[in-house]
């Protein structure tokens, strides 16, 4: 990869950034507006202004003149607010909300490379030269046309000669101490040290601390600015030390530095000799020969020069430097500094430090965990079967390399949660164009925005969301004269909140509408042929209609609905996630979608069971409580069908042995140890097994990626035998048992 594309990724990936703030700024400025209080907060806007400067900056130097052209205008408009002469209104707002993300969209399309759509772009173009326009009295017939600026920069030897500069180093005259060395050190810093925020200049001051010192900047090799590399900076520096101190601490001003320049450093003299000062300067270079004298070697003018070069080549390689106008309190990552740099110290004041690291890097590490957790497995069971006693060496040992294990994987997917909050502020834009396409008057309300959740969820929750936010707005709040008249506000309220439930992630779509037509929908299941005529159905039932494949109440096509993929598509994307989705309604106040997803996909508590001599994993989250019941308990219905009579309430028993087909005809009884499990739709079975072994934490292994789909197998394990279980899907097993639509029955006289 060139630096060029280094160069890219990193604007592209600040851009998010950026876009994020941005997104957060302009809600802001929209619910101000509609309270009548957003021209008392200019700062809101000058941080949107600033973002939207930064990403047409970067933009700019990259050539992106779709981007530069749109963001340009967008700023223009943003800068006709913060200076007073337009007002942050509810209209203007609107607009900026859709400009917004058509400067997202066009990000997108720089960084992945299909076209924009020209027609939108252009016809928010001119909704926002209009309100320039306004904003200006109309008066101005001048189109705005973005011209880049050509930025002259003096020669070299100009820079160096510049007076005044506060820090220069003063000319040094060399310590006549017996006990002083004389240093020269050749000083050739390589690409990479200006990519960690390091900077030449911190190091002679570094230096200077040590003694009396000499600076010669060779520049030589440099090239004109038109054929400038950043990645192979060409400026190099002699230095002469006259010092007390040893070799070894000068060695250690270049400590953190010394993998990314060439460092030499030669004793011109011995402990107790009086340098000569006419040794001090470096050889002469080739440069050297058409300048002056005071131009050959200086100290006071040094400091400059390493200053000012410096800066040249650190803007080539800092992501922050893609602005032309960069102001102090520009949003954005800061440029990552080295120990060596000043700006770390700032910083760590008031951000914690953070790296970006590829996804696949800490895939790996998880990985190595699950493999860590499958040892101690294995090293248990051989402990277990040599006989060894609890309190021996080496159970204490490995007690104590599971704590430690413990601890690195409790780390390790710390690594991995992430915030829902980027999920949540898509959610925004999907209410506002799911609005414009219906012609509703709809606001997002969200909350828990700081719920964590592994990554690989996140990803995979976009979707989802999108679909269940889309479906709340289409089919679920009333337009606004409905709402006038049944005595609602017009503008309805969708709600999207998340938070941590015993030990599960729970993520719920809530809206203030007219609730499910339950009549509606079960005629449209039978004109469907999905449920017999006359079918006694409960509420709950009519509503899981809505996840049947097929299913729409929609007779139009539009660009929301109407083209049979409806909530379906839906639940099995949150099956897929080890999650469940389920519905709650009531007439005239709203219906809320709520999703129950893992934590974390790559580790599972699970029950080990046994069954027809197979061994399984039962995921401890779907399990209320385990049974040995007693024969009174236990009732027959029907040919083959048992019940267990349990807390007032009779509970559809399961044998999993002959659920998987792995029951031993000539296996004499019926096994009586009963693991009561529910689903998330409220549904309840008695799952029969033959022993529970143990509770233990198993590492999930994906059987579609390596294998294929296997009915009521959710994902496979390894054992500490190496033997590998598969992982029961409670959901999935009372779904093709029958029982996801039956309704639990009460035991009379129980």
């Amino acid at each position: 990869m060139s630096g060029l594309d280094e160069l890219r990724i990193s604007f592209f990936q600040e851009c998010e950034d950026l876009l994020d703030s941005l997104g957060e700024g302009l809600r802001a400025m929209s619910d101000l507006a509609e309270s009548g209080t957003a021209d008392g907060d200019l700062e809101t806007v000058h941080a949107v202004f600033r973002a939207v400067h930064s990403i047409k900056g970067g933009a700019g130097a990259f050539g992106l003149d779709d981007l530069v052209t749109f963001a340009h205008l967008f700023e223009t408009v943003l800068d006709e607010m913060r200076g007073g002469k337009m007002e942050i209104a509810v209209d203007a707002m609107h607009i900026l909300l859709r400009a917004g993300d058509m400067l997202s969209d066009l990000v997108s399309c720089a960084r992945d490379g299909p076209e924009p759509d020209t027609e939108r772009v252009g016809q928010l173009l001119a909704e926002l030269d209009a309100l320039a326009d306004g904003a200006s009295g109309g008066d101005d017939d001048t189109t705005f046309e973005f011209v880049p600026t050509v930025l002259s920069v003096d020669p070299i030897e100009t820079l160096a000669a510049a007076e005044g500069d506060t820090n220069a180093m003063p000319e040094s005259e060399f310590a006549t101490e017996p006990d002083a060395s004389s240093y020269r050190i050749r000083f050739a810093p390589k690409g990479e040290l200006y990519g960690t925020g390091n900077e030449p200049l911190a190091l002679f001051r570094a230096l200077r601390q040590l003694g009396d010192l000499t600076i010669e900047a060779d520049a030589d090799a440099v090239p004109p600015l038109s054929e400038f590399d950043p990645l192979e900076p060409r400026l190099r520096w002699n230095l002469t030390l006259s010092t007390e101190a040893a070799c070894e601490e000068i060695e250690a001003v270049f400590e953190f530095v010394a993998d990314v320049a060439e460092l030499a450093i030669e004793n011109l003299t011995e402990p107790g000799e009086v340098p000569d000062r006419a040794i001090a300067p470096a050889e002469p270079t080739h440069a050297d020969a058409g300048r002056g004298p005071d131009q050959a070697t200086r100290s006071s003018d040094g400091d400059t020069l390493a200053l000012e070069t410096d800066q040249l080549q650190s803007a080539a390689t800092s992501p922050g430097s893609f602005d032309d106008e960069p102001p102090a309190s520009q949003p954005g990552p800061a440029r990552p500094a080295g120990p060596s740099s000043p700006s770390a110290t700032q910083s760590s004041a008031t951000a914690p430090a953070t790296i970006r690291v590829n996804l696949d890097r800490v895939d790996r590490l998880i990985n190595l965990i699950g493999e860590l957790v499958i040892m101690e497995a294995m090293l248990s069971q051989a402990i277990d079967s040599a006989g060894l006693a609890s309190d021996s060496d080496v159970s204490n040992g490995l007690d104590g390399i599971k704590q430690l294990a413990s601890g690195i994987q409790e780390s390790v997917m710390a690594i991995r949660a992430q915030p829902l909050k980027p999920v949540f502020q898509r959610m925004h834009r999907i209410i506002r164009e799911a609005a414009d396409a219906t012609g509703k008057q709809v606001r997002l309300v969200t909350t828990g925005e700081t719920t964590e959740v592994d990554k690989t969820v996140i990803e995979r929750l976009v979707d989802p969301l999108t679909h269940m936010i889309r479906n709340s707005v289409d089919h679920g709040l009333e337009d606004a004269a409905e709402r006038g008249a049944g005595g609602k506000p017009e503008t309805g309220t969708i709600t999207l909140s998340a938070a941590h439930r015993s030990g599960r992630v729970i993520i719920e779509v809530s809206d203030d509408g007219a609730g499910i037509n339950r009549e509606k929908v079960r005629s449209i299941a039978e004109a469907k042929g999905l449920v017999p005529p006359g079918t006694s159905l409960s509420p709950g039932e009519i509503d899981n209609l809505l996840f049947t494949p097929g299913f729409s109440s929609k007779d139009e096509v539009s660009a929301l609905s109407g083209r049979g993929v409806g909530l379906d598509v839906v639940r099995r994307e949150i099956q897929a996630l080890g999650g469940r989705v389920t519905i709650q309604s009531a007439a005239g106040e709203g219906t809320t979608f709520t999703i129950a997803l893992p934590l974390t996909l790559a580790v599972l508590e699970g029950m080990l069971v046994e069954f027809g001599g197979e061994m399984m994993v039962l995921p401890l989250s779907a399990i209320l409580e385990t049974l040995r019941p007693s024969s009174a308990t236990i009732h027959a219905i029907g040919r083959t069908g048992r019940v267990v009579a349990n807390r007032g309430e009779l509970i559809p028993i399961i044998d999993l042995a002959e659920a998987f087909g792995v029951a031993d005809p000539s296996a004499p009884g019926e096994r009586d140890v009963l693991l009561l499990v529910e689903c998330e739709a409220g549904r309840r079975a008695a799952l029969a097994v033959d022993v529970i072994h143990d509770q233990r934490q198993v590492v999930i292994k994906s059987l579609e990626e390596n294998y294929g789909v296997i009915p009521g197998i959710s994902a496979a394990t390894i054992l500490g035998n190496g033997r590998i279980a598969l992982i029961v899907d409670p959901e999935e097993i009372i779904a093709s048992a029958g029982l996801d639509t039956a309704t639990p029955q009460l035991a009379a006289n129980e």
